[in-house]
């Protein structure tokens, strides 16, 4: 199993919220305030498994 730097902000703390909240796949993370998609390719699995493992999780924002 990959280790990812779960802090908030970064790539894949950015994926799982992604997931949470329904929006699209868009790999990205924030460093002080300023939201970078210039990443790297550990940065760019970091965020996609962020993602996936909210959606194996199941579990998104109820907007109603």
């Amino acid at each position: 199993m990959t280790q990812h730097d779960k802090s908030h902000g970064a790539a894949y703390d950015r994926g799982g919220a992604d997931y949470w909240y329904a929006r699209p796949v868009d790999p990205h993370y924030y460093t002080n305030g300023t939201r970078t998609t210039d990443l790297t390719p550990k940065q760019r699995k970091a965020y996609i498994d962020g993602y996936e493992d909210g959606e194996a999780d199941g579990g998104q924002k109820d907007w109603t």
